[in-house]
C-alpha cells in the first residue's frame, strides 16, 4: 500500500509539475528560489496535514532560524536582530514569492560576526582565567537576551571559553593528582605505555601551567571549529534555512540536500560506518537519542540515550568544541572510516562530564536480529525473545525478516519447553510495517493489527488473514520510552486484543506517523540544475485498532515500572512540532479472552513493584537525573566547581549498585545456538554478556512473575474463547 501511494503522489506532483514549475521557475537561474518554491509545493500537496503558510508560520521559521545558527547567542547583537526583525512577519511571503531576503541578511550578518569572534575569543584567551573568582555562567541559553553591546558580548564570550577552560583544566589537575598518586590508579595494567609518559609529564607541571595548556586548547578548539566552518558554502546554510522551513510541519520531515540523501539512502539499507548513533541537536551539544543495536557504541556500553556530546577529536588530538555547531556538521567529525578512533567529550545524563573513546565500525547486523533464551524459575522454564528492530530485506522479503526469524524463535522455545513468552521491544525503534502485521498474527487467530490514514485517502486496514496461531501461551511485552513506531503498532494490538499485558514505562515514544522520500529531481522535468536532493516527509499516521492514534501517546503500559528515563524529555511530545494525537473509527475486532484473571494480574504485579526496594532505587534514580538536567548554573569558581562535580560524581557511583541487582534467574541460549558456540566464541561472548544483564534486569524478572500468573488464570483453550467487540 505505501508503494503506491507514494508512486501515486509522484504521478501527481509530475504531472502538475510541467505546467506550475515550466515558466515559473525552470526559467530562473537561482537554485536557491526553484528549491524553495519545489519544497513548498511537495509539502502543501504532499503532507499528512499541510500548515498555513502564514504570519504565525513566518515568526516560527524566524525564532528556530535564529535558534539554529546561533544557539549561545554570541554572535547576534541585538541592534542585529533589530534589523532582522522586519522579516519577523513576511518569511510566509517570501516563502510564497520565492524570495530569500531574510536569508541573505541573515547569512551575510553571521559571517561578518563569525569574523568578529575571532578576534574576541584570541584576545580573551590570550590573557589568564582566575579560576579562584567568585562567578557562574548560566547554560540555558534560551531566555538569554541578546548582547546590547559588543563589550557585553565579549564578556558573554569570556565566561563561555572560561566554562570550556575550566573543565580542561579539571582533567588535567586530576591526572596530575593521579600520576601523583600513582596507588589510586585502577587497572593499571591497561594502560599504555605513551598514557604513563603523559602522566609523568603532569607531575611537574604548576596550576599555573595546566591553566595556560587549558587556554591554548581551548583556543586550538576554537581555531579548528572555524577553520571548519570556512570550508562551508553558501548552499549548505541554505539548506539549514529550508529544513528550518520543512521542520514548522513535524519533527520528521526534511530536507535531504544532495549529499545527505545519497547518506539516507546508504543508511536505509542497513549498512552503517560510524559509531551507531542517532543524534539531535540542542543548544548544549549533540544530544544521544537512539543507539543503534550491533553498532560500536551499543557494543561499548560507554554512551547511553541522553547524554551529549561537548567535543569531538580524532584518536588523541585536541577535540573541537560542538555546542553551538550546526547538527550535520558535527556529525561529519563524528563519523569516519572504519577502525578509526574517535574521542567524545560526553556530558552524562548525570551530569558528569568524561571522554569516551570509540573505535568506528559497522554495525554487526547479527546483533540487530531477533535472539532468543530460556528463563528458569521454580523450576518452570520460560521463554525471551528481543527483537532490537522490525527488519526486512527490501530488495528480497523472502530472504530475511522480522517477523519469519521470531516466528522460529517462537518455535524453538515451544519445542525447549517453555510455558510463557516474554517479546523484549525496549529500545525497539521500529521498522517495516509488514513485519508487524505478520508478527502479530503468530499470536491471534485473525484480524486487524492496524489502521493507517493518508490526507490523500480513506483509512486502510491492514489484516492477519492467516488462521493459525503460532504461540497461544502466556505473553507479556515489554517496552519502553525508545519503544517507537512499529513497536507501537504491536503493542498497540495486543493490548487491545487483551491478548499480552504490556509492561514497562508510563508510554512508549510516541511516533505515529509514516514518512516517504520524494527525490525532487523527479518533479522537475530538467537537468540544468543538477541534483536538488529530496524531501522525507510524512505523509500517512498509524491508528490502534481501537481506533486511537498512537502518535504522541503512544502506548500507555499495563503495569508501568519507573526507570532512568522516566522524567526526561525523549520522546516524540517533546519534539518541535509534532503532529497532534487524534482518533479515527476503530476497526471491527474480537478480544482474546483467554485470561481469566487479566486486571487482577495487573493490580498485584503494580503492588508487586511497589514495595520492591530496586525499584524504588530506580526512581529516585530518575528524579535526581530530571534534577541534574534542571540545573543550568555552573559555577566558574574552581574550588565551587570541584565540588559539584566530586558531588555529582557521588551520587553517580551510588546508584551504580543498581546494577549489582540479581534476580536469581537463570538463562541459557537454545541448543542450536549452543552448537554454534564451538565454532564461534565471539557469539558466545556476546549470549555471555545477554544474560548477564537479563539476571539483573528487574523488569525481565517482574515479567516472569506475571507470565506465572496468567499461567495459573489462563483457559484450556483460549483461541474458542472471544468476546465479541464491533467497531
Amino acid at each position: 500500500m505505501k508503494k503506491n501511494f507514494v508512486l501515486g503522489l509522484l504521478v501527481i506532483l509530475i504531472a502538475g509539475a510541467s505546467c506550475s514549475f515550466t515558466n515559473k521557475s525552470i526559467a530562473n537561474d537561482d537554485k536557491d528560489k526553484l528549491l524553495l518554491d519545489l519544497i513548498t509545493y511537495v509539502l502543501e500537496r504532499a503532507h499528512f496535514e499541510p500548515k498555513d503558510i502564514n504570519d504565525s508560520f513566518s515568526e516560527s521559521v524566524y525564532n528556530d532560524f535564529l535558534d539554529i545558527l546561533d544557539p549561545t547567542k554570541r554572535y547576534f547583537l541585538e541592534s542585529d536582530i533589530q534589523e532582522f526583525e522586519q522579516y519577523k512577519f513576511q518569511i510566509d511571503d517570501q516563502i510564497k514569492n520565492t524570495e530569500v531576503d531574510f536569508f541573505n541578511l541573515v547569512y551575510g550578518r553571521l559571517m561578518s560576526r563569525m569574523d568578529e569572534a575571532k578576534e574576541i575569543y584570541a584576545d580573551i584567551l590570550a590573557k589568564p582565567f582566575d579560576f579562584s573568582k567568585d562567578e557562574s555562567i548560566n547554560i540555558d541559553y534560551k531566555d538569554v537576551p541578546y548582547a546590547s553591546t559588543k563589550k557585553q558580548l565579549k564578556e558573554r564570550w569570556r565566561k563561555q571559553l572560561k566554562y570550556n577552560a575550566i573543565a580542561i583544566y579539571d582533567g588535567k589537575l586530576k591526572r596530575k593528582e593521579q600520576a601523583e598518586n600513582p596507588d589510586n590508579t585502577k587497572d593499571k595494567e591497561g594502560l599504555d605505555q605513551a598514557f604513563l609518559e603523559k602522566q609523568e609529564e603532569l607531575k611537574n607541571k604548576t596550576p599555573k601551567q595546566l591553566e595556560e595548556e587549558s587556554r591554548e586548547s581551548t583556543k586550538k578548539t576554537l581555531d579548528d571549529f572555524f577553520d571548519f566552518v570556512s570550508t562551508l558554502e553558501r548552499e549548505d546554510w541554505f539548506g539549514q534555512y529550508i529544513n528550518t522551513i520543512v521542520d514548522e510541519f513535524d519533527p520528521h520531515t526534511l530536507y535531504l540536500a544532495p549529499d545527505d540523501k545519497e547518506r539516507f539512502d546508504r543508511d536505509i539499507s542497513g549498512k552503517f560506518e560510524g559509531i551507531g548513533a542517532r543524534l539531535q541537536q540542542k543548544p548544549e551539544g549533540a544530544k544521544i537519542v537512539e543507539i543503534i543495536s550491533g553498532g560500536p557504541v551499543w557494543r561499548a556500553k560507554s554512551i547511553e540515550v541522553g547524554d551529549e556530546i561537548l567535543k569531538v577529536g580524532q584518536d588523541g588530538e585536541e577535540p573541537i568544541n560542538i555546542v553551538g555547531m550546526r547538527l550535520d556538521d558535527a556529525i561529519k567529525l563524528i563519523k569516519g572510516p572504519k577502525g578509526t578512533v574517535v574521542d567524545l567529550t560526553v556530558r552524562r545524563v548525570d551530569g558528569t562530564i568524561e571522554v569516551v573513546s570509540i573505535t568506528r565500525d559497522v554495525v554487526e547486523l547479527e546483533e540487530s536480529y531477533a535472539k532468543s533464551a530460556t528463563v528458569m524459575d521454580e523450576n518452570v522454564k520460560f521463554g525471551l525473545i528481543q527483537l532490537p528492530k522490525f527488519y526486512v530485506d527490501f530488495d528480497d522479503y523472502t530472504e530475511r525478516n522480522a517477523a519469519t526469524d521470531v516466528a522460529k524463535e517462537v518455535e524453538r522455545l515451544k519445542q525447549a519447553g517453555a510455558e510463557g513468552l516474554i517479546l523484549d521491544l525496549r529500545d525497539n525503534g521500529g521498522g517495516s510495517l509488514k513485519t508487524v502485521v505478520e508478527m502479530a498474527g503468530l499470536f491471534i487467530k485473525d484480524g486487524p493489527i492496524v489502521q493507517v490514514k493518508s490526507s490523500m485517502q480513506e483509512k486502510e486496514i491492514h489484516e492477519d488473514k492467516d488462521e493459525r496461531i503460532q504461540w497461544d501461551g502466556p505473553l507479556v511485552i515489554l517496552v519502553n520510552e525508545l519503544s517507537a513506531s512499529a513497536s507501537e503498532i504491536l503493542a498497540a494490538a495486543m493490548q487491545d486484543y487483551k491478548r499480552a499485558i504490556v509492561l514497562g514505562s508510563k508510554q512508549t515514544f510516541g511516533k505515529g506517523t509514516v514518512q516517504n522520500v520524494i527525490a525532487l529531481e523527479n518533479i522537475v522535468r530538467s537537468s540544468e540544475h543538477g541534483d536538488l536532493g529530496a524531501i522525507k516527509l510524512t505523509t500517512q499516521k498509524f491508528y490502534r485498532i481501537n481506533g486511537g492514534s498512537t502518535q504522541l501517546e503512544g502506548v500507555k503500559s499495563d503495569i508501568v515500572v519507573p526507570d532512568r528515563y522516566s522524567y526526561i524529555d525523549l520522546g516524540e511530545r517533546d519534539q518541535e512540532n509534532p503532529l497532534a494525537w487524534d482518533k479515527i473509527s476503530p476497526a471491527s475486532y474480537q478480544v482474546w479472552d483467554g485470561y481469566i484473571d487479566y486486571d487482577g494480574i495487573v493490580e498485584r504485579s503494580t503492588k508487586r513493584l511497589a514495595s520492591k526496594e530496586q525499584i524504588k532505587l530506580i526512581e529516585e534514580n530518575a528524579k535526581w537525573l530530571r534534577s541534574q538536567q534542571d540545573q543550568t548554573t555552573v559555577p566558574l569558581n574552581y574550588q565551587a566547581y570541584r565540588a559539584d562535580q566530586n558531588k555529582n560524581k557521588e551520587k553517580s557511583n551510588y546508584f551504580k549498585k543498581l546494577s549489582e541487582y540479581d534476580s536469581k534467574l537463570t538463562f541459557e541460549s537454545l541448543k542450536y545456538e549452543q552448537e554454534l558456540f564451538t565454532k564461534d566464541s565471539v557469539l558466545r561472548e556476546r549470549r555471555d554478556r545477554w544474560h548477564n544483564d537479563l539476571a539483573k534486569d528487574v523488569y525481565v524478572e517482574e515479567a516472569i512473575n506475571v507470565l506465572k500468573e496468567l499461567k495459573a488464570n489462563s483457559l484450556k483453550n483460549p483461541a474458542t474463547k472471544l468476546a465479541s467487540v464491533k467497531g
